[in-house]
C-alpha cells in the first residue's frame, strides 16, 4: 500500500501531528476499529487522563494486532474527550504512541457513555 498526506494550499495547515487528509493506493484491507475505551482486559479503569489514554491506545493496538495490522497502518483516528482540558495531554500521549505517523484526525469534546471514562478512541487502518 502506498500512503500520501494531502494538504490543500488554500486551507489551514495542520499543527499537532496529524495530516489534513491521507490518500491510500493499493490498500487491500481496511479495518474499522470501534471506539476503544480506557478499560483494561481485567475491567479496571485507571486514574488520571494520561493513564486512561495509554490504556485506550493499548486497546486500539490490540484490535489492530487481532486484525493482522499495526499502528503504522492507521489512516484515520477519531478521539472523543470528556473535557476540553484534556486536549494537550491527549496530543502528547498520541504523539508518544504514534511517533512520526500522521493520520487524518478528529478530536471531539462530548459526553462519554460512562462518566468514569475520560476519552474513547476509534481508528481506521488500511494495509
Amino acid at each position: 500500500m502506498r500512503r500520501r498526506e494531502v494538504a490543500a494550499s488554500d486551507a489551514p495547515q495542520s499543527k499537532g501531528g496529524f495530516a489534513p487528509a491521507v490518500e491510500t493506493v493499493g490498500a487491500s484491507r481496511t479495518l474499522w476499529v470501534s471506539g476503544q475505551i480506557p478499560v483494561t482486559a481485567s475491567g479496571e479503569v485507571p486514574e488520571g487522563f494520561e493513564a486512561q489514554a495509554r490504556v485506550a491506545w493499548a486497546n486500539v493496538e490490540a484490535q489492530l494486532r487481532a486484525g493482522g495490522m499495526g499502528l503504522s497502518d492507521i489512516v484515520k483516528v477519531t478521539t472523543f474527550l470528556s473535557d476540553r482540558r484534556y486536549a494537550m495531554p491527549n496530543r502528547e500521549v498520541r504523539a508518544e504512541v504514534l511517533g512520526e505517523l500522521r493520520p487524518a484526525l478528529t478530536v471531539i469534546v462530548c459526553d462519554i457513555f460512562d462518566e468514569a471514562w475520560l476519552l474513547e478512541i476509534e481508528a481506521v487502518a488500511q494495509a
